[in-house]
């Protein structure tokens, strides 16, 4: 049996180190994870009653139009149903819309370096994927325009970007879609919108309201908590929407997802608690990075790439011999950054405690 040519080449996303693996293989009783941009302070009670609520129907398939996820979600943004498609994750839409728009030949334009899944899926379609170099570690959306041509099927946008955790602003963003072809999608990955403080960060539904060849991705797995559910969505033009909904597969998200991104959406005082909590961590870790003399990317999203100014390999390696796990730069592209999520404040400081003794340790060796 013969796989596609481009499948063999693909490499395998490589996630964040699980923190029963690391105890395992150091012998460690507590370990912080700090490597996957998730929410340390967990998820939504009313999330969790919904859940519970629902373990009785497990036996049942899930509503495959995921009807009350959908009314909860449209009532919170204000849209129509028709506009909404739901994935295991934002990363299922991302590969719904290559596989509903892409076809062998066609150009689509991202970044680099930014989440790789873009790539990913436009390579198995066998569509031609055309990397712009970040500029001061955001996106150069001048350079992108100009790599626009009559191939171009899609531009990929990730705002705020990962992993360096820069935004486009609403005003670049306008500027950038005042010149793209109304035929180009603009797919604009906000997985980390609810963390953004920034006034100038872009109202991406007033956009789309206007540019109906944009598509607004977005993720109940960040500041909502609900990682291991695999859930999350598009907002798009109902045309746009319907073409996606085409190549998705039945049933794509689950009974207790579905019951737990509703409740979730709907309790917006726990998502202003985690946004606060978040920029007090931020500020704490780039004020501590400033002591220690590191260079950060500034911070939008809920982690921080730093640059170490060294090999980041082996420092990642003793601060997981110190029960930290963070993301190795070396894995990102990055080769003397850390990627940290941003935790709670005893996980912040613990980080901290534990990079300062392996840079003093690594600076004493050398």
């Amino acid at each position: 049996m013969r796989p596609k040519q481009q499948v063999t080449k693909l490499p395998v996303y490589q996630p964040g180190k699980p923190i029963d693996e690391v105890k395992r293989e150091l012998g460690l009783k507590h370990v912080i994870k700090l490597a996957s941009n998730e929410n340390p302070f967990g998820f939504s009670p009313k999330a969790k009653e919904a859940i519970l609520a629902d373990l009785d129907n497990l036996t049942l398939y899930p509503d495959g139009a995921g009807a009350e996820v959908t009314r909860a979600v449209a009532g919170h943004y204000g849209v129509n149903a028709d506009q909404l498609i739901f994935g295991a994750g934002s990363d299922d839409v991302i590969l719904m819309i290559a596989r509903a728009y892409l076809v062998p030949g066609d150009e689509t334009i991202m970044a680099t370096h930014t989440f790789p899944q873009y790539k990913h899926n436009a390579e198995i379609e066998g569509a031609i994927s055309v990397e712009v170099p970040l500029k001061d570690g955001k996106h150069d959306l001048d350079e992108m325009l100009r790599r626009v041509n009559e191939r171009t099927k899609i531009v990929w946008i990730c705002n705020p970007n990962n992993p360096t955790g820069t935004i486009v602003t609403g005003q670049e963003l306008e500027a950038f879609m005042n010149k793209v072809p109304s035929d180009v999608m603009v797919a604009l990955d906000e997985a980390y919108y609810e963390y953004t403080t920034d006034e100038a960060y872009p109202d991406s539904l007033e956009l789309l309201n206007r540019y109906p060849n944009i598509v607004i991705l977005r993720t109940f797995s960040k500041i909502y908590g609900l990682a291991s559910l695999r859930i999350g969505y598009g907002i798009g033009h109902p045309d746009v929407i319907r073409t996606i909904n085409q190549v998705r597969e039945p049933f794509n998200t689950t009974r207790l997802a579905q019951a737990a991104a509703a409740a979730a959406i709907r309790d917006q005082d726990f998502v202003e608690q985690c946004r606060k909590l978040n920029r007090e961590g931020i500020a704490y870790l780039l004020g501590e990075f400033r002591r220690l003399g590191l260079f950060s990317y500034p911070a939008h999203g809920n982690f921080i790439l730093v640059d170490i100014g060294r090999p980041s390999g082996p420092v990642f390696d003793e601060l997981l011999r110190h029960g930290i796990i963070v993301r190795s730069g070396e894995k990102l592209d990055f080769p003397t950054m850390l990627r940290v999520t941003v935790g709670s404040r005893e996980q912040n400081e613990a980080f901290v405690r534990a990079l300062e003794l392996v840079l003093h340790g690594a600076v004493q060796e050398s």
